[in-house]
């Protein structure tokens, strides 16, 4: 694939988790954030997106929202579980991304807040993309299930603060 070819970055919040006397990392999914991980997976199915690789916090909420919404999806993307996601920067989001090979098209990163409304609100340039996408983040952050669409063009290694648009959010209803 050309480099000049458009890519796409979902950044997928994890679902509502439980808070059972567990450490952080371990922390299971509620029963709510069960439901709404399948039904952001059936959203992520009707974006149409075929995902060429999946990057997912090694964090036992994240490894379930991907299994129950990867499960809706007609393809199954390589899935790399990745410990730099648990408790990361928008920084270092970026910096595991720079890392992705080129071959890769459309990558779905499922991650933690508050990292992932960090991103959505760097990487698209200024006023770049989805006005309503931009004003439900402003208000309402971002919520556990959501997802945001991102695209950019250019190499990975490229991918920094500006490069990108925001062309979508979703997040279960409230």
């Amino acid at each position: 694939m050309s480099v000049a070819e458009p890519r796409r970055i979902v950044l997928f919040r994890h679902a509502k988790a439980d808070w059972p006397q567990v450490t952080d990392h371990e922390r299971p999914l509620a029963e709510r954030g069960r439901l709404d991980a399948a039904t952001a997976g059936s959203r992520l199915a009707d974006t149409g997106i075929p995902f060429d690789l999946a990057l997912c916090s090694t964090a036992v909420r994240t490894r379930e929202t991907w299994k129950l919404a990867v499960h809706e999806l007609a393809h199954r993307p390589k899935t790399v579980y990745e410990e730099r996601l648990y408790e990361a920067s928008p920084g270092e989001l970026i910096a595991v991304l720079n890392e992705t090979p080129d071959d890769a098209r459309n990558v779905i990163l499922v991650g933690h807040n508050p990292s992932v409304q960090g991103l959505a609100e760097i990487l698209p340039g200024a006023g770049a993309g989805s006005a309503e996408a931009r004003e439900w983040l402003n208000q309402r952050g971002f919520a556990a299930a959501g997802f945001a669409v991102l695209s950019f063009t250019g190499s990975w290694k490229a991918l920094e603060p500006g490069v990108a648009t925001l062309d979508d959010y979703w997040a279960p209803s409230e």
